[in-house]
């Protein structure tokens, strides 16, 4: 089939390995000094790794390619992580792309231990399920994401709402972002994949009042429209003095 996929450039790649963190999928590698395509049903083709190369070495193309392949990437992950040499740490499920940071591997984080007085220290206790939650990072195939209430968030809310882990994360699969530095299509291109490859129950979008933060609520729109689902979308506004508008 015809679709979009990357293309890198050997002649320009110096490979300083930068692009293989950005890739959640870890679809590319570096073999003999070069980064290379591990193979074409592992890259999705929505360019992640693109920004990251300081060689401009890697481009989107159009050309004939195997399909992209959730499953794939999923047993590409799995198969990867024994080439940390170390294992998992439990209860955690932890996957590694090859080659790729650790710090931007996909893991399923312990549920948080109820605290003895909720009242009191609950929104001291951290109720984040996952790793990673940058958008650009989290691979739409992981497993936090099935059967799951997604929470879209504007990268500055937590910082803006005092209680965002209590009100708004517990219990929550979150991604994050951010409209005005990223670009809009690529968040447009990851939810849609995201909602049609995950089993998501509803969404949740937390923006800032701020006029450019509304971009991540289209996007997320725009998405759930492309995914062809019909899933629950609730939109939240805080205020840049941390209220709920």
């Amino acid at each position: 089939m015809i679709r979009k996929i990357v293309q890198i450039d050997a002649e320009k790649c110096n490979g300083c390995g930068e692009c293989v963190p950005a890739c959640a999928e870890g679809a590319i590698r570096i073999v003999n000094g070069k980064a290379v395509l591990s193979a074409d049903n592992l890259c999705d083709g929505l360019g992640a790794c693109l920004g990251e190369c300081p060689q401009d070495a890697i481009h989107i193309i159009e050309r004939d390619a195997d399909e992209f392949d959730e499953q794939a990437v999923a047993h590409h992950l799995a198969q990867a992580l024994p080439e940390s040499g170390h294992a998992a740490p439990q209860p955690a499920q932890q996957h590694t792309p090859h080659g790729g940071c650790p710090g931007s591997r996909a893991m399923t984080l312990a549920p948080p231990i109820s605290p003895a007085n909720p009242a009191e220290t609950a929104s001291q206790t951290s109720q984040l399920g996952q790793w990673p939650v940058q958008l650009h990072l989290v691979p739409t195939s992981a497993p936090y994401f099935q059967n799951a209430d997604l929470l879209i968030a504007a990268d500055c809310v937590p910082f803006a709402y005092a209680d965002f882990h209590r009100d708004f994360l517990a219990g929550k699969a979150l991604v994050i972002g951010c409209p005005k530095l990223d670009d809009n299509n690529f968040y447009e291109e990851k939810l849609a994949e995201l909602f049609r490859v995950s089993s998501i129950k509803s969404i949740t979008v937390l923006r800032m009042e701020v006029p450019c933060c509304g971009g991540i609520v289209m996007a997320a729109r725009r998405a759930l429209s492309a995914s062809g689902k019909d899933i629950p979308f609730k939109e939240v506004t805080i205020g840049i003095r941390g209220e709920v508008k």
